[in-house]
């Protein structure tokens, strides 16, 4: 109806609405290469050695950094105002930029492989497309709990607060597991099976039990544990098959993989959600 459509329309015509997506897309965009490069400085340092121990402690900065802003955010959007709080976020990526041109060095095998450009071999390429497909869809998960666990609770009866905060635990717990996860698995042999097949295996069962089981404390405690099992062995898949002169342009392929997945994940379970009018469907 013309009466629900009215308020988009008028954002079109606002100079403001214009800004903001504007911003939204270069930092959106930025983002995306940072993590692209930033992935590719860990490898520089770590392949060959501890890679997976240091892709865990990598990637676990996410949820480090997430639940640090839920957190600070609010307060300071509260006491200061909501542009403050964007002010403080651009602030932190500020200095850590200044951190970058102080602090940061690149390894003598990057600075030579630099220089030289090498292609890309047909097995390396079907490697990584799988390997960016793999941490695509085991990341579709996480994301898929963060957005319809707290619906599916509300669905049972529960308040919105409860809720969000019992899903909440979920983040917070599996931090010192994902970096614990990674070190072991650079010590044990075999460690794509044990920790990817095994740790999305239980996983992907603790997923479908929150949907279906009343013994929701039970099933978030195996959750946070088992959520951050195959993160950092996953992230070193790329490192395993890729050279110096290569890491660039096969983390970029890499990470294309691994969005298109990780858009089409939560917008699948949306779809099913709606289609049966539960947010448990999202979860199988």
């Amino acid at each position: 109806p013309r009466s629900t459509l009215f308020p988009y329309t008028t954002l079109f015509r606002s100079p403001a609405w214009g800004l903001q997506v504007a911003g939204r897309l270069i930092s959106g965009a930025g983002g995306v290469l940072q993590t692209v490069q930033m992935t590719k400085m860990v490898a520089d340092w770590f392949a060959g050695r501890e890679i997976a121990t240091a892709m865990a402690i990598f990637i676990n900065s996410w949820p480090v950094g997430l639940g640090l802003s839920l957190l600070i955010l609010p307060v300071i959007g509260t006491h200061f105002g909501v542009p403050t709080a964007y002010v403080a976020v651009a602030a932190l990526i500020a200095s850590a930029l200044l951190l970058l041109l102080i602090f940061y060095r690149s390894p003598e095998t990057a600075s030579r492989a630099a220089a030289k450009a090498e292609r890309l071999d047909r097995r390396t390429v079907l490697s990584l497309i799988v390997a960016g497909l793999i941490w695509g869809l085991y990341s579709s998960g996480p994301a898929t709990i963060f957005s319809f666990g707290p619906t599916l609770l509300v669905e049972r009866g529960w308040s919105v607060a409860t809720a969000a905060s019992t899903i909440s635990i979920v983040l917070w717990v599996s931090i010192p597991f994902v970096p614990l996860a990674g070190y072991l698995a650079d010590r044990l042999k075999h460690p794509e099976a044990i920790f990817i097949g095994g740790g999305c295996v239980a996983f992907a069962a603790l997923v479908a039990a929150l949907a279906h089981t009343n013994a929701v404390p039970f099933v978030i405690v195996g959750l946070a544990i088992f959520i951050g099992l195959p993160a950092g062995s996953i992230m070193s898949l790329p490192a395993r098959v890729l050279g110096p002169a290569t890491r660039a342009i096969g983390m970029g392929i890499f990470f294309t993989l691994y969005y298109i997945a990780m858009m089409l994940g939560p917008v699948i379970g949306g779809a099913c959600a709606r289609w049966t009018g539960s947010a448990a469907a999202a979860l199988d």
